[in-house]
């Protein structure tokens, strides 16, 4: 009786222990949860909403109309503006890729001390000790007329004069972009090839593969959750992305973003909020596209 006894309240002592760890993990994930309600969920609720007001010149109505969306999508202005801000996205994707795949490769697959790793990596942040602002406007010297990029190709005879397209043009806002935003691509690539057994490389050379083929088999394959990562992360930053453009392009670049401060200026909240929620879908397709590529729960 003793021992039929135990073994009925086995079950009962599982269930009570798994319930307990139920809402210890319900407790856990609560703040998150309320953080993502309070600050992600119901604002952008609340853009949806206000983008279906009608705006008049100087105010702003609850009353629902289809007007603001209307306006942009038939407007050849704000339809480049679109098309410029996915052509800066595409572009600069693919410069930080082209410029940080091989710098995390070497940090991250070439280099055997962690201490150097380190060090390597803490370098290439080091631009982030100063402010934003003066990072993007200290390309303006760097790319004008009498710049010191301009210098340096006229002494190397590269060019007889000025390049005048180096600054205040799409070029110049895809360079600083690139260099503000290349970090954020090298880290996660070079974390990735961190984590790749070098005996793995090893038993692949004593086959008698070589580099090439150990980079198409294994190397690109293994590095892969790391270009995504850092292509989630240059991605969200670009689209969203209006401060370096006003900056280095002299506002001859108009990006989504730059129009939603634009309209945020002139108080057309209305409008402001559809180029708001455009722009949050088009990240939104984007993050969800890059993460059909790997599954990062299973890689990472």
């Amino acid at each position: 009786m003793t021992t039929t006894a135990a073994a009925a309240e086995l079950p009962a002592a599982q269930s009570t222990a798994r319930r307990s760890r139920q809402r210890t993990a319900y407790w856990l994930i609560a703040p998150g949860v309320l953080w993502m309600l309070l600050f992600l969920v119901l604002p952008i609720g609340m853009i949806l909403y206000v983008s279906f007001w009608t705006q008049t010149t100087f105010a702003i109505q609850p009353v629902l109309t289809t007007k603001s969306w209307t306006t942009f999508f038939s407007s050849d202005t704000y339809l480049s503006a679109l098309w410029t801000t996915v052509r800066i996205w595409l572009t600069v994707l693919f410069a930080t890729i082209l410029v940080g795949y091989p710098a995390g490769l070497f940090v991250g697959l070439f280099v055997k001390n962690r201490t150097l790793q380190t060090v390597l990596l803490t370098l290439c942040v080091i631009p982030f000790w100063t402010s934003f602002l003066i990072r993007v406007l200290a390309w303006r010297p760097m790319l004008g007329k009498e710049g010191a990029i301009n210098i340096v190709l006229q002494w190397l005879g590269i060019t007889s004069a000025p390049i005048d397209a180096l600054l205040f043009s799409e070029l110049s806002v895809v360079i600083g972009m690139t260099q503000i935003y290349c970090v954020f691509m090298v880290g996660p690539i070079a974390f990735m090839l961190g984590r790749i057994d070098p005996n793995i490389i090893e038993a692949a050379r004593d086959l008698g593969a070589g580099f090439g083929r150990i980079f198409r088999t294994i190397i690109l394959p293994l590095s892969l959750p790391g270009v995504v990562v850092g292509s989630i992360f240059v991605s969200v930053m670009v689209l969203g992305e209006f401060a370096t453009s006003a900056a280095l392009s002299g506002r001859k670049v108009n990006l989504l973003g730059n129009i939603i401060v634009t309209q945020v200026g002139s108080l057309k909240w209305a409008f402001a909020s559809v180029i708001g929620v455009v722009l949050t879908l088009i990240i939104g397709v984007v993050v969800a596209g890059l993460l059909r590529v790997v599954n990062l729960r299973k890689e990472l």
